[in-house]
C-alpha cells in the first residue's frame, strides 16, 4: 500500500467518499486488513479475486441462478426465494430493513423495466413459467 498515494488507499477512500465509490477489490482489501509480507492487502485483494471469480465466486453463485417460488411470482417472492437460497445476497439487492430495491439495481423481465412496479405485482407469465428470466441489473456511477 505504500505505493498508493495515502489519499487513494481503500481505508482513506471508505472514510471519505463512502463505499459506493470504492471497487469491488478495494471493499475485500479493506476486509483482509492487512496483506503478506511483500504482497500488500490490494493486491491479495486482487489476486483472490481473480483466482474466485470476483464477487459471484466470493458469494458462490454464478452470473444465472433459478429458485423455486411457491404461490405467486413476484418480486418479492423471487427475490425471499433467491436471498434464502443465497443468504450472502441478504441486503445487496434490498434494503435490509426496508426491503426497498437499492438505488443502483433495477429489475427487468420481458424487455420490460419492473423497477418501480409494486414488489406483490405479478410477474409476466414467461417468467412465472421459467421461459424468461428476472433480471437484477447492477449500474454503475462514477468517473
Amino acid at each position: 500500500m505504500k505505493s498508493i498515494a495515502e489519499h487513494d488507499r481503500p481505508r482513506e477512500k471508505l472514510a471519505r467518499l463512502g463505499a459506493a465509490a470504492l471497487g469491488d477489490n478495494e471493499l475485500v482489501a479493506i476486509v483482509f486488513g492487512q496483506g503478506q509480507p511483500r504482497v500488500g492487502a490490494l493486491d491479495l485483494a486482487n489476486h483472490t479475486l481473480a483466482a474466485i471469480g470476483g464477487v459471484p465466486g466470493l458469494a458462490r453463485v454464478g452470473s444465472d441462478v433459478s429458485v423455486d417460488v411457491d404461490g405467486s411470482v413476484t418480486q418479492r417472492s423471487v427475490l425471499d426465494a433467491l436471498e434464502a437460497a443465497y443468504p450472502v445476497l441478504r441486503g445487496t439487492i434490498r434494503d435490509h430493513r426496508t426491503l426497498t430495491r437499492r438505488p443502483f439495481l433495477r429489475f427487468f423481465a420481458c424487455e420490460q423495466d419492473l423497477s418501480h412496479e409494486p414488489p406483490d405485482a405479478p410477474l409476466p407469465e414467461p417468467v412465472a413459467q421459467g421461459v424468461e428470466p428476472f433480471l437484477v441489473i447492477g449500474a454503475l456511477a462514477g468517473g
